[in-house]
Parts: C-alpha cells; sequence; structure tokens
C-alpha cells in the first residue's frame, strides 16, 4: 500500500508547526514565571539595581518580628538604596517589640540616611519607632506621643468566688508570680510592678531627651502619657515639621546629600499577610460591598491583636464609647 505524497508533506508540516508551539508555548511559560518572580522581587525590594529610596511600613501593633528585623538588615545591606522612609501607623505595642525595632533602625541610620513620616499614629511604642530617625515628618492631623508605659492584668478573685473556686499555691518567696490575676494584689506586689514601669518609664523618656534634644522642662511636659496632634507635636519639639512623605523625601535630598527624584520603592518583610480569621472577614465583607462590617470586623482584629500582648506595653488604646 502506497502513501500519497502529498499526505506525507501534510504530516511532515503538521509535526513542525506542533513542535513550534510547545517551544513557543514553553518559552512563555518560563518568561511568565520569570516576570512574575522578578515583579515579587521588586515588590519586596530583592535584586533591584535601581538607585531607589526605600520605604518601609510600620503599620499596627509592634511586637517582637524576626522578619522585619531581618528587611531592616536587607535595606541597611543594599546598594541600590540611597534613603530610608519610615512610614508609620501604630499606636505602640510591646516594650521589648518597640525597643527592638528601634535599636534596628538606629543601626539602619549608620549605614543610610532616615527620615520618619508618621501616616496617621505614632504613639506609644509607635513614637518611639519614630525618634530612632533624625528627622520627623508629620501630617497636622496625625496623632502623636503617648510617652508612657503601662502594665495591665485581670483580677478573677472576685468571679472565682461566685464559682466556688480557690487558687492554692506554695511559693518560695512571697512575690514570687506576682501579680496574680486569680487574687487580689498585694501592696508589695504592687509597689514591685510600680518599679518596674517607673524603671521602663525613665528609659522611655530618655530616649526622647537624648533623641529630641529636650530640657527637664519640656520633657516633663511632653511625657504626660497624652497624645498630641502634629500641629501641637511642633512646638513641643517631638516632631521636626508638618508635611507628606513628599516633604520627608525632601529632607533626604536637602540634608543628606539624596540625589533628586528617586523612586519610592516598598520593602515588605517576607510575609506581611493579615491571616487572622477577622482580618480574612473583613476581606470578604470589602469584596461584597460591606463596608461598615469591614471596618468593625478589622478593629476587632486590632484589639484581639493587643489583648496578645504580654508584658509591659508601651499602646495607646483610645476608648470607644
Amino acid at each position: 500500500m502506497s502513501i500519497d505524497a502529498e499526505a506525507i508533506a501534510d504530516r511532515r508540516r503538521l509535526r513542525r508547526k506542533l513542535s513550534f508551539w510547545r517551544v513557543a508555548g514553553f518559552s512563555g511559560l518560563i518568561a511568565a514565571v520569570a516576570a512574575i518572580g522578578y515583579a515579587a522581587a521588586d515588590r519586596a525590594g530583592y535584586g533591584s539595581i535601581q538607585n531607589q529610596i526605600a520605604r518601609i511600613s510600620i503599620h499596627g501593633v509592634i511586637a517582637g518580628n524576626q522578619r522585619l528585623a531581618d528587611l531592616i538588615q536587607r535595606v541597611g545591606d543594599s546598594g541600590a538604596v540611597s534613603g530610608v522612609v519610615i512610614s508609620i501607623n501604630s499606636p505602640g505595642g510591646t516594650t521589648t517589640g518597640s525597643e527592638e525595632l528601634y535599636r534596628n533602625i538606629r543601626r539602619l541610620a549608620e549605614k543610610k540616611p532616615v527620615v520618619t513620616f508618621v501616616d496617621g499614629t505614632a504613639a506609644s511604642g509607635g513614637y518611639i519607632t519614630a525618634i530612632a530617625s533624625d528627622h520627623i515628618v508629620a501630617r497636622e492631623t496625625a496623632i502623636v506621643g503617648s510617652i508612657g508605659v503601662l502594665f495591665q492584668y485581670p483580677d478573677l478573685s472576685g468571679l472565682m468566688g461566685q464559682v466556688g473556686v480557690k487558687l492554692e499555691e506554695v511559693k518560695s518567696t512571697p512575690l514570687k508570680a506576682e501579680p496574680s490575676p486569680f487574687k487580689p494584689t498585694s501592696p508589695e506586689a504592687r509597689a514591685a510592678m510600680q518599679a518596674v514601669v517607673n524603671d521602663t518609664y525613665d528609659w522611655f523618656k530618655g530616649l526622647v531627651r537624648d533623641r529630641r534634644r529636650l530640657n527637664e522642662s519640656e520633657l516633663a511636659t511632653a511625657s504626660t502619657g497624652q497624645v498630641f496632634s502634629g500641629r501641637q507635636a511642633v512646638p513641643l519639639k517631638l516632631i521636626d515639621r508638618i508635611g507628606s512623605e513628599r516633604d520627608a523625601v525632601d529632607w533626604l535630598e536637602r540634608e543628606k546629600g539624596v540625589a533628586k527624584d528617586l523612586p519610592i520603592r516598598d520593602w515588605k518583610p517576607s510575609s506581611d499577610r493579615d491571616l487572622s480569621i477577622f482580618a480574612m472577614s473583613a476581606a470578604v465583607a470589602d469584596l461584597f460591598g460591606f463596608e461598615k462590617v469591614a471596618e468593625a470586623l478589622r478593629k476587632t482584629s486590632a484589639h484581639a491583636e493587643i489583648a496578645q500582648l504580654d508584658g509591659l506595653l508601651a499602646v495607646w488604646q483610645p476608648s470607644e464609647k
């Protein structure tokens, strides 16, 4: 049986076409993966060779965060970064987390010029973060200050009495594991915790005095624990000027010799997604247009995050009535 020559030619043409599209498809897949990888790396600040100003955003409650510490280290080591904007919108958090962040930014400032832009709130631990840079710019209606420390714990002794539960304990010393939420706080335990709070408060005030160059009278006025608007904070020397992020960048250009008109790139930790049930529910509510429900869920998420913090806090918690 003979095969028609035209049919053989058709088969060869078909094979060539199939081979071409296989190669083209595989090449397109490689290009797409590379493009996605480049875009992700660019958003995180990896691998970019273009001179730039890095933006590091400090939002929400501050706690110990190794991913953020690693990010700050990468920014400091990057040859492409000419200056850094620390963008803050935070009510604070733990004193240890705020101290860690402060010290990491001070180390960064030894390598790169750093400026702070308060884009909303920089209270308590958020303000500790803000003063790590040498210049602070804030919006007129921003909230700054809340220089103070608190230690909170529940007193469940009344509830335990109502349900008939009594705590028995054997301790090595009277102040071990004090204060306890299961019994009224003794005067000795209260005095011991007050000493810790006072010592940490002195540390906080010392940072503010040194970084903002305040005399004792100015420090006393600023460190009452209250918050101030951006407009109020200028004469108190808590910030340097009112303005926008562009004004913060202008300071880098004018005072630190950073080249003009560099692009501002967001540098983000390796994973910064909020996967809490409240945050995910808020995203779904947004998707279906329930803005008020979404906002209520986000507030609940923030309060839940604060409630989980342990130890001494440098956090501003506005009351909602």
